[in-house]
């Protein structure tokens, strides 16, 4: 959501506008900056439920091996984490941290995912949740139904 600047007209909010001189930027400012910080994610807040998502898939990765039939290797590396199935095919799941966003590329498609109020990971373009959507990419590459997240 593109941020504009623009100057709003005197006397707009209530309690005045102090310190201003008719250029109404002393009030409008602040509230400007906290409408941005309520709006996008700070990097510390990507990063903090980012890393809770890979956790939660390396965590579903050890519980599928446990109690499915389904070989599922994982592999993280920083930001990263490689599935590979028994049939050699890979799902890579990894972090973009300058557009706050987690990718996922799978033999059906490529997807970029952000986190909503909710702090769900949602599909950019579907609005589809990432782990109901790496549940049906890995059960088509794996051949047997699993659940992640």
């Amino acid at each position: 959501m593109p941020v504009r600047r623009m100057r709003l007209r005197h006397g707009v909010f209530a309690g005045g506008c102090p310190g201003c001189r008719l250029g109404c930027w002393g009030t409008p400012r602040i509230l400007l900056i906290w409408t941005i910080r309520k709006i996008l994610m700070t990097d510390l807040e990507y990063l903090d439920q980012a890393e809770r998502a890979l956790k939660a898939i390396e965590l579903s990765c050890d519980r599928l091996n446990e109690t499915t039939d389904a070989d599922v290797d994982n592999q993280r590396v920083g930001g990263m984490i490689t599935l590979t199935f028994a049939n050699r095919s890979q799902i890579v799941v990894n972090l973009q941290k300058p557009l706050h966003e987690i990718w996922l590329a799978a033999r059906q498609g490529g997807y970029h995912f952000r986190c909503d109020d909710a702090g769900q990971w949602r599909c950019t373009k579907t609005g589809v949740e990432l782990f109901a959507l790496l549940s049906q990419a890995a059960s088509d590459q794996a051949g047997v139904p699993l659940t992640f997240g």
